[in-house]
């Protein structure tokens, strides 16, 4: 009986910003990052915390869809790509990508296959079909704009610090690290210091 390969295999190992991410916890959503599990703040997006404003929750099958029309794409390259086309404001989590992916695959709309030891996927022609077929904005233009302004820029603003983070951990020496460190403390000081200021 052929055991279908489970679409994580793969995901998070060896070298690379993935696996950096993986292995650390990253600057990114989830356990240890900015923003929750599914982008800034929190599941679906910006602001959900008491009083604000609610993001509008991506649609992660059309989204998935239509990045495999541009291109074949493995998982962590779509969650990436779905950050960066939504300035940071949603960041799919791996436990919505994952999913959604094997769903996918089992309804015959894409195919993975192996490629440096990650499963990358590609549409079908039934996969093509159904990514013509939707309507209206893209995934990732609908979240931007169910989101106010401030908030847009305040999302790409923390999706752009967490790059440079990332980036600076990876090339960054003991000495750089500590100083680099010492500014982030700083700036969650000045943060909390603004947010008091309401009361």
């Amino acid at each position: 009986m052929r055991t279908r390969r489970h679409p994580f295999a793969g995901h998070g190992h060896g070298h690379g910003p993935g696996a950096f991410h993986h292995r650390h916890g990253g600057f990114g959503p989830g356990p240890g990052g900015f923003g929750g599990p599914e982008g800034f703040g929190g599941p679906g997006g910006f602001g959900r915390g008491r009083g604000g404003p609610r993001a509008r929750r991506g649609d992660v099958r059309a989204a998935v869809l239509a990045l495999l029309a541009e291109e074949p794409k493995h998982g962590y390259e779509m969650i990436k790509e779905i950050e960066e086309r939504s300035d940071g404001l949603w960041k799919p989590s791996a436990g919505s990508i994952y999913p959604t992916l094997q769903l996918l695959e089992d309804e015959g709309l894409i195919v993975g296959t192996e490629s440096d030891g990650k499963r990358r996927f590609s549409l079908t022609e039934a996969g093509r079909k159904a990514a013509e077929a939707r309507e209206g904005s893209l995934p990732w233009e609908e979240v931007r704009s169910g989101a106010p302004p401030e908030f847009v820029e305040l999302g790409r603003s923390v999706h752009q610090l967490r790059a440079a983070i990332t980036q600076a951990f990876h090339a960054a020496d003991e000495g750089q690290r500590a100083k680099i460190r010492e500014i982030i403390d700083a700036a969650r000081r000045d943060i909390y210091g603004v947010l008091s200021e309401r009361d």
